[in-house]
């Protein structure tokens, strides 16, 4: 009898592991497959945004371009160069110092006469020296067509006044040492001044400029504008 149970008991638990099994696989479904049928396809999510990123890109660099288009075009670059006074611009509002410290008025000079700035890199060096004694020679000839002379440099005044009573100069020589006119006209050089000179009609209008110029040449061409100015005039 024994045997028969043992074996009866076999059979109930075969007859009970086989829905069991059937139960787990068709009935309950498992977590990968749920977790796979609720989440998002990635790649279509990856491709939306790759779309929107590309979108953007694109935008960004079509407003870089057009900024850059903007900066070169006329108008832009006449705005840069507002700081720069050009032919027919006028003298600025600045304050310098003379050679002997005193203050002077820059958008003044101009007042009563005409007045040419002559602008040298260093004073007494082989090249300002030629450039500032050719002006002191023909000196009387501006102060006949009621032109002042003016040397300006990034100089201390003191240095300045050495130089000018070593070599006689006959003008006033203007200190820049932050070369604030110096680079209002244009001739400032990364720290460094261009040899040139401007000249200013009666009244303060920029009506000519040499940029750079050559120490010997500097005084003779300022002087023959100033000609050809006066005799063009009515």
């Amino acid at each position: 009898m024994a045997p028969r149970g043992k074996a009866t008991e076999n059979a109930e638990g075969g007859d009970q592991a086989a829905p069991r099994r059937s139960t787990r696989i068709a009935g309950i479904p498992q977590p990968a497959a749920a977790a796979a049928a609720t989440k998002p396809a990635p790649k279509k999510a990856a491709a939306g945004s790759s779309k929107k990123r590309a979108v953007e890109d694109g935008d960004a660099k079509a407003e870089s371009s057009a900024k850059k288009s903007k900066a070169s075009s006329p108008a832009e670059v006449a705005e840069d160069a507002a700081g720069i006074i050009e032919i027919g611009g006028s003298l600025p509002d600045l304050t310098l110092k003379n050679e002997k410290g005193e203050d002077i008025q820059v958008a003044d000079l101009a007042a009563e006469k005409g007045v040419v700035f002559f602008l040298v890199p260093k004073a007494d060096t082989p090249g300002c020296t030629q450039q500032a004694c050719g002006f002191r020679d023909i000196y009387p000839d501006f102060s006949s067509h009621n032109f002042e002379v003016y040397c300006l440099s990034a100089d201390q005044p003191t240095a300045q006044a050495k130089w000018q009573t070593k070599k006689e100069l006959p003008y006033p020589l203007l200190s820049d040492p932050k070369r604030t006119f110096i680079t209002a006209l244009g001739a400032g050089d990364g720290g460094k001044t261009k040899r040139s000179h401007f000249i200013f009609a009666q009244g303060g209008k920029l009506v000519d400029k040499k940029i750079p110029v050559k120490p010997m040449d500097s005084p003779r061409l300022a002087l023959e504008f100033i000609k050809t100015l006066q005799e063009g005039e009515p």
